[in-house]
């Protein structure tokens, strides 16, 4: 590699890195609190310590899909065997149908990732109250 290439290389490297930091500095950092305003759109379906039309929220994160006891749920959701953490849970809540096909879950998903952010924020916070420890 001629000199001029490596130094053309170099330039565009360190471009790319101030891009990811001007990128990662302006993002606000997940907010439990908005994630709290945005569980409004999952309790029509879904509440943190009791089963309704969806499973409820409480003991999530670690668990398998399709796991909880008393609750009935679709094949698909079943067989899929995902662990929940952040990632799988942004890419259900990005997608719940593309992610798993044949889910009961009818809901669009969240399109907006920080969005999703706030709302897996939430989960996580919440599944450590007092709600969620009896």
């Amino acid at each position: 590699m001629t000199r001029a290439a490596r130094h053309a290389l170099a330039l565009r490297h360190a471009l790319l890195l101030a891009i990811a930091a001007c990128t990662s500095a302006g993002a606000a950092p997940a907010s439990a609190a908005r994630g709290e305003a945005l569980y409004a759109r999952c309790a029509a379906c879904h509440a943190l310590a009791q089963n309704r039309v969806g499973p409820k929220h409480c003991g999530l994160f670690g668990r398998t899909s399709g796991s909880v006891p008393n609750f009935e749920y679709s094949a698909a959701m079943k067989r899929a065997r995902i662990v929940w953490n952040a990632q799988t849970l942004d890419r259900f809540l990005a997608s719940p149908l593309k992610m798993v096909p044949g889910t009961s879950m009818t809901y669009d998903g969240v399109p907006d990732a920080a969005e999703r952010a706030d709302l897996i924020a939430y989960l996580r916070e919440a599944g450590r109250s007092p709600e969620c420890a009896r």
